[in-house]
C-alpha cells in the first residue's frame, strides 16, 4: 500500500505539461477544481474527464503511476459511492436488507465518485510534471502581491515546498521500518483495534526520531549554503510565460465559457 502513495514524486520529461510554466499549471489546476465542484452536469463532467484524460496521455507520465496514484483511496471512493447508493431517495430499482437502491443513487454516487477521481487524477499531473523546485518558484511568485500585507512569500513556498518533497522519503522510511518490525515478529493486521494501534508504537517513534534528524540535516545543509531567507536571493532560471502559456491561458477560458453554457 505504502509503495502506492505517489504525493511529490516528480517524473522528468519534455512533455507539453512539462515544458508549461509551473505558474500556469498551479493556477489551471485550482481553475479546474473549482469546475469539479461547481459544474454537475453531465456533459460538463464528460468534457472534464475526456480532458484529464488528453492530459494525462500527454504528460507523458506512465499510466501505471497515474493509477497508483489511485489505489491508497479506492476504500474511499468505494464507501463514498456505496452511501450514497443506499441513502439517496428517488426511484427504487432494487432493496439490499432495509436499503432501497435507487437510480438517483447510483447516478449521484458515479458523480461523487468521479469527482474524487479527477481531484487526485489533476492533483497528481501537477506534481509528477513540475519539479520541486520549480514549484518552490512558482509559489513563491504567485504569492510575492501579498508581501504588502506581511506575508512571507519565500518562506512558505519554501516549506510546502519541502514537505510535499519530502512524503515519498517518510513513506519509504515507513515501509522500511514496517518490513523490519515485520521480520522481528510484529503483525499490524491481526487483533483488536487496540492492539494493532499499541502496534504501531515501534513504526512511530524511529520514524520520528528519523524525521527529526532529517530535518537536522536539511537545516545544516542549507546553513552550510548560506540560506538566509528569501531577502535578495535571485533565480539561476527565471520564470517567464512562453507562448504554449497564453494558448493554455485561452483554452482553459474556452473551457470555461463552454461549462456555463452547459449548467
Amino acid at each position: 500500500m505504502l509503495s502506492d502513495i505517489t504525493i511529490g514524486q516528480y517524473y522528468p520529461g519534455r512533455s507539453v505539461l512539462h515544458r508549461l510554466d509551473p505558474r500556469t499549471k498551479i493556477v489551471l489546476l485550482l481553475f479546474f477544481l473549482f469546475a469539479v465542484f461547481a459544474f454537475s452536469s453531465a456533459p460538463a463532467y464528460a468534457i472534464l474527464s475526456a480532458l484529464t484524460l488528453a492530459l494525462m496521455l500527454a504528460s507523458g507520465v506512465p499510466m501505471r503511476m497515474m493509477v497508483r496514484s489511485l489505489r491508497p483511496i479506492m476504500w474511499i471512493i468505494f464507501f463514498t459511492f456505496l452511501i450514497h447508493l443506499l441513502s439517496t431517495p428517488g426511484e427504487a430499482l432494487a432493496k439490499i436488507w432495509a436499503f432501497t437502491v435507487t437510480r438517483e443513487g447510483i447516478e449521484q454516487g458515479f458523480f461523487i465518485s468521479l469527482r474524487l477521481v479527477l481531484l487526485i487524477f489533476l492533483s497528481s499531473l501537477l506534481t509528477f510534471t513540475t519539479s520541486p523546485l520549480a514549484l518552490t518558484d512558482a509559489l513563491e511568485r504567485l504569492l510575492a502581491p501579498f508581501r504588502c500585507v506581511g506575508v512571507p512569500a519565500h518562506e512558505l513556498a519554501m516549506m510546502m515546498t519541502i514537505a510535499l518533497r519530502f512524503v515519498p522519503t517518510l513513506i519509504q522510511e515507513t515501509d522500511r521500518i514496517m518490513k523490519a518490525q515485520q521480520s522481528r515478529g510484529a503483525d499490524f493486521t491481526e487483533g483488536s483495534i487496540l492492539k494493532r494501534l499499541r502496534a504501531l508504537i515501534p513504526i512511530l517513534v524511529p520514524l520520528f526520531l528519523s524525521a527529526f534528524r532529517r530535518a537536522d540535516d536539511l537545516a545544516m545543509a542549507m546553513e552550510a549554503r548560506c540560506y538566509h531567507g528569501g531577502e535578495g536571493r535571485t533565480q539561476m532560471k527565471a520564470l517567464h510565460f512562453a507562448t504554449l502559456d497564453y494558448v493554455s491561458w485561452g483554452v482553459a477560458a474556452a473551457l470555461y465559457g463552454l461549462f456555463f453554457s452547459l449548467r
